[in-house]
């Protein structure tokens, strides 16, 4: 049977995933706001910050299954429902999102929730693993290290290279090759640069630098130069 699901929050991934499950064959009800009560529904996703997950789970009628797509929160925010989570491992922007090829946690409250859960992910193109509670906090940590720090990491790159005159378009196809570099080989073999080289002349050039045209960037470049020789150290006697 293909469940008739309901979306309630009308945010990014609201209607991203609205518009995606129906992509993939499915009925889809919604984006609702809030105080959407479920009548109808067979799956209820709440798309809304996880802060309001109990009410809106609370909001609705017994019956349909409910899941929430928090990266965060266990099953235990949807009780008494029979409950999934689905967390789409994606950015999700104003211009919307592509599921395709991305990693998905997911867990069920039974058996029949978590298949579901499973089945979901995989029509949207998805790569399902179960997280379970007591590991969402890693999990989510993680995923906010490998996208938002990202993303402020490159920021403070751009900043400093302005000082030199260098646009971010330059950093790019740099950027893109350390991560295809990571993704395939992992991050002692794909590690370069004056710390590698065990360069740290050129490393306290570059820490002078930045003292006096973006003093603020200190202690990250700090914290960075420390976790990256910690990396180089692993490679050095990984090799040896």
């Amino acid at each position: 049977m293909t469940p008739r699901i309901a979306i309630a929050g009308a945010g990014r991934l609201g209607s991203a995933l609205a518009a995606a499950l129906r992509d993939g064959g499915h009925t889809v009800d919604g984006p609702y706001g809030r105080g959407y009560d479920g009548v109808g529904a067979d799956l209820v996703l709440l798309c809304v910050p996880d802060g309001q997950i109990p009410a809106a789970a609370a909001a609705l009628a017994p019956g349909p299954l409910v899941g929430h797509c928090s990266g965060a929160l266990g099953l235990g925010v949807l009780s008494p429902h029979e409950s999934l989570t689905l967390h789409p491992l994606m950015t999700v922007t104003p211009s919307g999102a592509r599921f395709d090829g991305a990693g998905a946690a997911i867990a069920g409250s039974t058996p029949r929730a978590l298949a579901l859960a499973e089945r979901l992910a995989l029509d949207l193109g998805m790569r399902p693993f179960p997280i379970a509670d007591e590991d969402r906090a890693a999990y989510h940590a993680a995923a906010s290290i490998a996208s938002n720090f990202l993303v402020a990491l490159e920021d403070a790159a751009e900043r400093l290279a302005a000082t030199a005159g260098v646009p971010r378009e330059a950093l790019v196809p740099l950027a893109r090759a350390a991560l295809d570099n990571w993704a395939s080989d992992g991050a002692a073999r794909a590690l370069t640069g004056p710390i590698a080289r065990g360069d740290e002349a050129t490393v306290k050039r570059q820490r002078r630098a930045i003292a006096e045209r973006a003093p603020e960037l200190l202690t990250v470049f700090d914290a960075l130069a420390d976790a990256t020789r910690a990396i180089a150290s692993t490679a050095q006697a990984v090799a040896a």
